[in-house]
């Protein structure tokens, strides 16, 4: 549990300054892998480049003068007088006697100095011997890691001997002596036989854990330099020329609403005059629609006795009185649709200003409608631009009652799935969860106040100070827990219901990434179990289990194949000379 927070924290300084370090960006996961797997059998190159990277940014190399970027204890003097005081401690020389007549003082004198100094003889005697906890300095003699760092020897066991010798000075410091003595015992035994092989087998087999302090260590060391320090102070600068831009665009959105709103208010003045007119009164409509009224079914209902060519008695006396009654009917229709068409023209005529002005005020407002719109869109882009500069600190999301902090570390410095060029850009997420911290002992002791009785119930039940949410339905019940009468909560859920959609979907996305795996391993061991019951029962030999695939060998760093030409744990390629056969060859 002590490991997870030096964890998290060191994944996120690699990809927050994956420009500086020359990294492509890497799940969480993937990182977790890496260190639990890497080892002399299955080489990751997530691993190994990791640590050549940040390895790169102590020392410049030789092209760049080779020099040392960070500040480290010294150990030349120290170990000097170590040497010295290995040595045996010459024994004192007699006093001589004094000359002349020996005095009863002068007498007691030399008694008390020969009793002090067996006294001092018998305390080294009892003073126990210095055990000895590693034996880096006898690798160290004749290797110095400083020039072996400025030629970028990495390969065949040299980042390894590096770590040795950058981790022995290191361990000079007295904040850090306790980690690096740890480190370096499990590196260079004191029961073994130094070398630089042994190194290489320790670090291949190294504990986990011992990894991450490994890696928590150097990258600390990193932010010291001056490359770190100015990438923070230029996008210290960019992020103040967005805020200033933002509140640029928040002013025209501002005016723009205003304007907007003038608009809206012409345009309810206009609109009772510019009502598009009712449509004409079909005659012969109504007079049917009045029909079927008064019958109670329509002309098309197949009761209707007219569709079995019986007339109504009405109909038949209507014909006989009127011999030219269809004629009329038809004039009198042709009349009135002419008038109607009169007083259609008669309308537009009267109102064309006042229709080219409501058209004009129309449009006008649409414009505003799309300048507010284009607006929104250019401040939430500057959002994004300013949430991904923001990489001095890690913020975060907030606090519950309980003084838990809550982490979701895509919300800044690094882009919300990665950078989009990397290798496992594909997986569409970073880290996926929301990282829950409990509270350090000041807000325990001093805001919390709980019975030590309760505390040891709590400590026995879940035994963590780090918990997380990896799952999209935990978000709502987190959301559902959270109380927004308290100060704390309140932020905190407003963060929350700010960013959901993309934690949200950075979930979905890490269960499909991982669940991709899960289904290939269970799709090659239902392909085994088939095959071996379609096998003949002839003894046989076996071939061995093909080796597990494991996701972190897909990632491969293109940033530095793209900017440097090689990987930083290989050596740049020879340059190739122009013209002669050989060279062509």
């Amino acid at each position: 549990m002590k490991s997870v927070g030096p964890l998290l924290e060191t994944w996120d300084t690699l990809n927050v300054y994956c420009e500086i370090f020359k990294l492509d960006s890497f799940t969480f996961d993937d990182f977790v892998q890496a260190l639990e797997v890497a080892n002399a059998e299955t080489p990751c190159q997530l691993f190994t480049e990791i640590h050549c990277a940040v390895l790169k940014q102590i020392v410049s190399s030789e092209a760049d003068e080779g020099k040392l970027l960070v500040n480290l204890p010294e150990v030349d003097d120290e170990e000097e007088d170590e040497d010295e005081s290995t040595l045996p401690t010459p024994e004192p020389e007699p006093e001589p006697k004094p000359a002349g007549r020996a005095t009863r003082s002068s007498l007691a004198k030399l008694e008390a100095e020969r009793l002090r100094a067996e006294a001092e003889a018998a305390e080294r005697q009892k003073t126990p011997e210095v055990t000895v906890k590693h034996r880096a300095p006898e690798l160290l003699a004749d290797f110095n890691w400083i020039d072996e760092l400025k030629k970028r020897n990495f390969q065949d066991g040299g980042w390894e001997m590096i770590m040795v010798g950058l981790l022995h000075q290191l361990s000079k410091n007295p904040r850090q002596t306790v980690v690096c003595e740890e480190l370096l015992a499990a590196l260079v035994p004191p029961d073994e036989e130094p070398s630089p092989e042994l190194v290489r087998d320790q670090y291949s087999s190294l504990d986990v854990n011992l990894r991450i302090s490994a890696l928590q260590v150097i990258c600390m060391l990193t932010m010291e330099t001056k490359a770190v320090r100015g990438y923070m102070d230029d996008c210290a600068e960019v992020m103040t020329r967005y805020r200033k831009e933002k509140i640029d665009l928040q002013r025209e959105r501002r005016q723009a609403m205003e304007d907007l709103k003038v608009l809206n208010d012409q345009r309810k003045l206009l609109l009772p005059d510019n009502m598009p007119p009712s449509p004409p009164i079909n005659n012969a409509e109504v007079a049917k629609t009045n029909g079927e009224a008064k019958t109670g079914r329509s002309y098309d209902s197949p009761d209707d006795p007219s569709e079995d060519g019986n007339e109504s008695d009405d109909d038949g006396r209507a014909r006989r009185s009127l011999r030219r009654g269809a004629d009329r009917a038809v004039e009198r229709q042709r009349k009135r649709e002419e008038k109607e068409r009169k007083r259609e023209a008669e309308l537009a005529a009267k109102a064309p200003k006042q229709s080219k002005q409501f058209l004009k005020l129309l449009r006008d407002i649409q414009k505003k409608d799309d300048q507010i719109k284009e607006c929104e869109d250019k401040i939430a882009v500057i959002d994004n631009d300013l949430r991904e500069a923001d990489c001095g600190r890690t913020r975060i999301l907030g606090k519950d009652r309980f003084w838990n902090r809550y982490y979701w570390f895509e919300r800044n410095g690094m882009p919300y799935a990665g950078l989009p060029n990397s290798s496992t850009a594909y997986a569409g997420y970073a880290n996926g969860s929301i990282w829950v911290q409990g509270p350090d002992d000041m807000e325990r002791e001093g805001y919390i106040d709980l019975p030590t009785q309760y505390q040891d119930e709590y400590k026995a039940k879940f035994k963590m100070t780090w918990g997380y949410y990896s799952e999209p339905g935990q978000v709502d019940s987190l959301l559902n827990w959270l109380d927004p009468r308290g100060f704390n909560e309140l932020k905190l859920r407003k963060e929350l219901l700010l960013y959901k959609d993309k934690i949200v979907t950075n979930m979905e996305n890490r269960a499909k990434y991982l669940g991709s795996q899960d289904e290939t391993s269970n799709e090659k061991e239902t392909g085994k179990k088939e095959e071996a019951k379609r096998m003949s029962t002839r003894t046989k030999v076996q071939a061995d289990p093909e080796p597990t695939h494991f996701r972190c060998f897909d990632w491969t760093n293109t940033m530095a194949i793209d900017e440097l030409g090689h990987l930083h744990s290989r050596p740049p390629p020879p340059k190739s000379r122009k013209g002669g056969r050989k060279s062509r060859s």
